[in-house]
């Protein structure tokens, strides 16, 4: 399935782009999409999805017997990554160039994001006849578009000891030349423009984001290192999908959560921080004519996953992880824990992966940070404290360079066997299981039974935070899938 995941990275571009694929997939599968707004007759057998603000996607399958004691099965992952926001009244003008004005999204290794190719992303709000609902369009450029200029060592002699970039004035993308004699141009704004066919004036409002234009690629002298930008958590979003589409439930519920926000701490809207996910699960229940209490008994009883992506261990930087767990590329997915329950690990939740991963023969390793060192937080601990679900891993493969503009990694058949290893009707047919070898990976009927949930680490990456993560001389190398 490296042929899925290498094209929504290209085509997922921004949140809303990445939901605007997810949902394409969906559809072509069969998916009947729903509104939030409107009523819902849902069936037994029924497969469907609902958008929230563009950027957060529900789907679920409905199994043929719609009891959902101990059959509600939950994966989550983020939509979003580390990037560049681009601000209102975005042109500015500096020397004869044309520039846009940027804020960081997340957090970025910001040397990484200069020197590259970037493109733009995201949606435009429009003047429309109806004042509560202007018309939004959206818009991919593809194409080099901007640039982040170093400057030449011969005018800064100290930069390989370390420089101290600032956001405001070191990251402003060059968007173009100005005319002779030109003091100030709108060009971004004129682009939109006439890229969308309007006036300048029925330009509204924006959520643009630059992003990364590189590509995934393979690297390594036998190809098991993956390069690309955004695969946090754009490979947990697509092991999702997979393991969705190809699901086929007897009983209860397979549910898939794809979070916005989750690089900006999650507390949004749209976001795992809310109630989106309780409200969902309480509307499903409402249609399908479930009681609140054959609702509760449901959702206490079910398994819920987080599924993102986890530190690999660098070479060059080997101090920097915990002693005895030290999770490496190429040697499985990862389970995180940690005693602040920011990755919602217990102990039963770790047996119930480490169990599903022995059933389907799929390698696995666990990471838990310094303990002088603090680490992140996903959507694991934030839903499942908010809908009730038991515990909780953080799923993923080793990589390096989180935050970077290029990630890297290598091969997927770990977390991808794992992914189907949740679902009720142990669906290995295709999903995430997806590996650079075209191999797939079984799991057992015993999987059925199992429950629980937390908080999981598909693979492990390096640079967190990089632009892109990969193996070039001028950013931090970028790490391999788990095996």
């Amino acid at each position: 399935m490296e042929k899925e995941l290498f094209h929504l990275v290209e085509k997922g571009t921004s949140a809303v782009m990445a939901v605007r694929e997810a949902a394409r997939q969906l559809q072509e599968a069969g998916f009947e999409e729903l509104s939030f707004q409107r009523g819902w007759g849902l069936t037994e057998n029924g497969r469907y999805f609902v958008k929230h603000h563009d950027t957060t996607l529900f789907a679920f399958a409905i199994g043929a017997q719609a009891d959902l004691r101990g059959a509600v099965r939950i994966g989550a992952a983020h939509t979003d990554f580390p990037c560049l926001r681009i601000k209102p009244n975005p042109d500015v003008s500096a020397g004869g160039y044309g520039q846009v004005n940027v804020e960081a999204y997340g957090g970025m290794i910001l040397n990484t994001w200069l020197d590259r190719p970037l493109g733009i992303s995201g949606r435009i709000a429009l003047a429309g006849e109806d004042v509560m609902h202007p018309e939004m369009r959206y818009i991919s450029v593809d194409r080099p578009f901007m640039v982040i200029p170093n400057l030449a060592i011969h005018m800064n002699r100290e930069v390989n000891k370390g420089i101290e970039l600032n956001k405001q004035t070191d990251m402003l993308p060059i968007l173009g030349l100005l005319g002779e004699g030109a003091k100030e141009e709108k060009m971004l704004m004129d682009f939109l423009a006439e890229e969308l066919q309007v006036k300048r004036e029925d330009i509204l409002d924006y959520e643009l984001w630059a992003y990364c234009l590189e590509k995934p690629q393979r690297a390594g002298i036998k190809g098991e290192l993956l390069l690309s930008p955004r695969l946090d958590n754009l490979t947990s979003v697509q092991a999702l999908l997979t393991g969705l589409i190809n699901s086929n439930p007897k009983k209860g519920l397979n549910l898939i959560a794809l979070f916005d926000h989750e690089e900006i701490g999650s507390k949004t809207k749209q976001g795992a921080d809310s109630m989106l996910l309780l409200s969902l699960l309480e509307k499903i229940n409402d249609s399908l004519g479930k009681t609140p209490e054959q609702a509760r008994e449901g959702l206490y009883d079910a398994f819920f996953l987080s599924l993102d992506v986890a530190h690999g261990l660098h070479p060059n930087q080997m101090g920097k992880m915990d002693p005895t767990n030290k999770p490496v590329l190429g040697r499985g997915l990862c389970i995180k824990e940690a005693a602040s329950q920011s990755y919602a690990t217990d102990c039963e939740a770790v047996a119930v992966a480490e169990q599903i991963c022995r059933k389907g023969d799929i390698p696995y390793q666990k990471f838990v940070n310094r303990s002088d060192m603090a680490g992140g937080r996903t959507l694991g601990a934030l839903a499942s404290a908010i809908a009730g679900t038991d515990g909780g891993y953080r799923g993923a493969h080793p990589c390096h360079a989180f935050g970077s503009g290029n990630y890297g990694g290598g091969r997927f058949r770990s977390i991808g066997g794992f992914c189907h290893g949740i679902f009720p009707d142990h669906i290995i047919k295709a999903g995430m299981a997806w590996g650079l070898e075209g191999k797939r990976k079984v799991i057992r009927d015993e999987v059925d039974k199992m429950q629980g949930g937390g908080d999981f680490a598909g693979f492990p990456v390096w640079g967190h935070g990089k632009c892109m993560f990969h193996g070039r001389c001028r950013g931090t190398l970028a790490g391999a899938h788990g095996v």
